[in-house]
């Protein structure tokens, strides 16, 4: 891990991977909910660093966090957030053939693994999920989408995501999800936060 200040007032750490970085963020939450992290206005997790915002001693604290003891992700047991889905998007042929597999099977494939919220951006309320095999990975489409339908689930390279609402794209679309990915009058607005776990459930289509 790398400690660099930002201005005054912020810390970023760099990690070697996404792993690390995830992992960390966890441990930083942890600790602030147990009131044993220093006050932090904001903690805000990336692929691979965290930035940690409004902080008193950015120096006192990189000395601090550089001694700690993270426990892995995999030891960490809290409830995961679950994901109705239909394995009916317009790529999964597509993405069933970069795998190697039947079309049938992608759902299968998907939905066989518990997913992890990275870190959010794009959009309000998308969370870049981590969790697929490295050798499920897939490239992004060569010609984007100019409108991707809200609730589309989706691939690109190491992430699963779903689409909080309609917007252009790059990313290839396996299934569809009615769950509200966003919602302002809902406290917290987004159903994903970085850090938290995730399932997709298979939904079974009518007469199938």
């Amino acid at each position: 891990m790398r400690a660099l200040a930002v201005g005054g007032r912020a810390l970023l750490l760099e990690f070697g991977g996404g792993d690390e970085a995830q992992a960390f963020h966890a441990e930083l939450l942890r600790r602030r909910a147990a009131g044993a992290l220093p006050a932090v206005r904001e903690i805000v997790p990336a692929a691979r660093t965290v930035l940690l915002d409004g902080v008193e001693e950015p120096g006192r604290l990189a000395e601090d966090v550089a001694g700690w003891e993270v426990p892995p992700l995999h030891a960490r047991v809290e409830p995961a957030v679950e994901v109705p889905v239909r394995y009916d998007g317009p790529d999964l042929a597509e993405v069933a053939a970069l795998w190697g597999v039947a079309p049938d099977e992608v759902g299968r494939i998907h939905a066989g693994v518990e997913y992890r919220v990275a870190f959010c951006g794009f959009a309000p309320g998308f969370g870049y999920l981590t969790g697929l095999p490295e050798r499920y990975g897939v490239p992004r489409r060569a010609t984007p989408r100019t409108a991707v339908p809200a609730g589309s689930v989706a691939l690109a390279g190491p992430y699963t995501g779903v689409y909080p609402r309609s917007s252009p794209g790059g990313w290839q679309l396996i299934g569809t999800t009615d769950v509200t990915l966003w919602d302002p009058a809902r406290e917290p607005a987004a159903l994903l936060s970085p850090g938290a776990r995730v399932r997709f459930v298979p939904v079974v289509r009518e007469g199938a």
